[in-house]
């Protein structure tokens, strides 16, 4: 299993809204400026976040996004998932229902039941407001005068 970079710069956008929650509606230019990442990709991610109830969205002069419910409710397990669908490292547990080809010679299954569990159960621990504390955290290491 692979994230791809739509995973990964929905993950960035979402945190840079997270930072800037207060800031209201944040246009895509300036999350591009801020976080470099292409304006276009950006406009390409955000539905997938809009439509899993990730961020909201307001359209005119005076639009752009903010997150749709708190940082600490936000996890990455969320994120993930509204980007790159299922997260399965075997093509036969991408849906509820389990799909192999070779059920009664699979041994190996539980192995990638219990990697797929062990995944999601780790993602779904990571906040968005839990990487806003350690990046500040390690920021505020690294000061010196």
């Amino acid at each position: 299993m692979k994230i791809s970079t739509k995973g990964l710069y929905a993950v960035r956008l979402m945190l840079f809204l997270a930072d800037h929650a207060d800031d209201g509606l944040i246009p895509l230019k300036r999350v591009s400026t801020s976080t470099l990442l292409s304006k276009k990709y950006l406009e390409q991610i955000t539905p997938s976040l809009s439509q899993a109830g990730l961020i909201k969205s307001v359209r005119g002069a005076s639009g752009g996004y903010k997150l749709a419910r708190s940082a600490e409710k936000i996890t990455f397990l969320d994120i993930i998932q509204a980007t790159e669908g299922v997260i399965a490292p075997t093509s036969c547990l991408e849906t509820e229902q389990v799909e192999c080809n070779f059920p009664s010679l699979c041994g190996e299954l539980p192995v990638w039941q219990g990697l797929k569990d062990v995944i999601e159960e780790y993602l779904a621990g990571v906040t968005l407001q839990s990487v806003l504390e350690q990046q500040r955290a390690n920021a505020a290491d690294y000061y010196s005068i």
